[in-house]
């Protein structure tokens, strides 16, 4: 029992005897972050103070700006298909072949009728011609000239109704060659040669329009009301129907910031009334054919007139219970908890709506080093650039050098 005894208490001083440690060394590195000068070092600046345009960000599709279905206007067996799956394909571009053969023979048909109608109606024209001549002179009765007048319109008709014929015929000969409506990539073919393709009916394959190409997305109704006001003071057109469209950017799911820059041109005539949504669009170049109709994207939508903001990084915001606030150093070195309100994002930079003018100087960089000053620091003054590109541009705060001993 007593052994029992012995081992607990040398385990308990043990213990007691790794804290003390524990905290000495803590202390020490806390020591030495303070550096021999007294407050920690952190890197401070001052906010950001430019004219800015607040951005909007929505999520959306790219569409194509034209799609086809391609279907066989005649019925008949595929012949052959004169394409390659996925290629880029020219307006006109022969893309199909129908078996000719039955609507050849149906057009040489047409067009022998139409000789026989041909023939019959010059000969109703010399007889009427004819007995028109005899009936002037008074040796034809009349009744024969009306029954040659009768004969001749009668051919008439009937040859406008041959060519309609030879028409239809030919039209339908031509409808065997499949040609591309637009020009644009084509998918892949859908039926194989030989099988038997239904007039209005079997689907060949997709060809879609990818330069230009469309951005749909959905704003809300908040949204839509602030743009409608934007675009009564002059300031922006959602439209592009009452001034210049409305310029903006898209980004893709795997790239940062918004690369694509297209215009608004288009916002429906009514909201959603199942969503309170307005569907609207915008439209981009795509020259190299990178953008992909179904693909995903990010916009990013004017939703305010330029003014001067307030601009800090998102590494220089706390949060505590939901409140946001940042460190602002004093002259003396102090430092001191500021409540913002904040905006959207610009140049990668957060706005601030209210609790900054723009000539405090904020700790960027070091914040888990303010309270270990005791609420004073030692400011490393930096100037934050137009754009902000992280904390790893800025030099690192580096404590205070001693001053060399006389």
């Amino acid at each position: 029992m007593q052994n029992r005894k012995h081992i607990l208490r040398s385990a308990s001083l043990a213990a007691l005897a790794l804290l003390a440690v524990t905290t000495l060394a803590n202390s020490k590195s806390a020591l030495a972050q303070m550096g021999p000068g007294g407050p920690p070092p952190v890197t401070v600046a001052k906010p950001v103070v430019k004219n800015i345009i607040e951005m909007d960000e929505f999520i959306g599709r790219f569409e194509a700006s034209a799609s086809v279905d391609v279907r066989a206007r005649v019925n008949g067996y595929l012949d052959s298909v004169n394409f390659k799956d996925g290629a880029l394909v020219k307006e006109g571009e022969l893309l199909f072949v129908i078996d000719r053969r039955p609507y050849q023979a149906v057009l040489n048909q047409a067009q022998a009728n139409l000789n026989v109608v041909q023939t019959r109606l010059d000969l109703a024209r010399i007889e009427f011609e004819r007995y028109e001549r005899l009936a002037r002179s008074g040796t034809a009765a009349e009744a024969t000239l009306d029954s040659r007048r009768q004969a001749l319109l009668s051919a008439q008709a009937e040859i406008v109704g041959t060519r309609a014929a030879v028409e239809t015929a030919r039209l339908n000969l031509s409808f065997t060659e499949i040609r591309a409506q637009i020009s644009g990539r084509i998918s892949r073919k859908l039926v194989s040669e030989g099988n038997l393709v239904r007039e209005n009916e079997t689907l060949l394959t997709t060809i879609v329009a990818q330069d230009p190409i469309y951005f749909y997305f959905d704003i809300d109704e908040r949204s839509f009301l602030a743009y409608q006001r934007l675009a009564r003071e002059g300031a922006a057109t959602s439209n592009g129907n009452a001034g210049r469209a409305l310029q903006v950017a898209i980004g893709l799911t795997d790239e940062k910031g918004f690369p694509h820059k297209g215009l608004l041109t288009f916002a429906d005539n009514r909201l959603d009334p199942a969503t309170g949504t307005m569907r609207l669009r915008a439209t981009l170049e795509n020259k190299d054919l990178f953008l992909q109709p179904g693909l995903f994207g990010r916009i990013a939508v004017p939703g305010s007139p330029s003014y001067s903001g307030i601009l800090v990084p998102d590494e220089a915001i706390l949060t505590d219970l939901g409140r946001r606030f940042v460190y602002v150093v004093e002259a003396d070195g102090s430092v001191r908890q500021q409540p913002v309100q904040l905006g959207s994002r610009t140049d990668n930079y957060r706005i601030v709506r209210q609790g900054l003018k723009g000539d405090e100087t904020l700790v960027i960089n070091g914040l888990q080093r303010v309270r270990m000053g005791g609420g004073k620091v030692t400011p490393m003054p930096v100037q934050l650039p137009q754009v902000w590109a992280g904390l790893l541009a800025l030099p690192a705060p580096q404590a205070p050098q001693a001053a060399p001993k006389q």
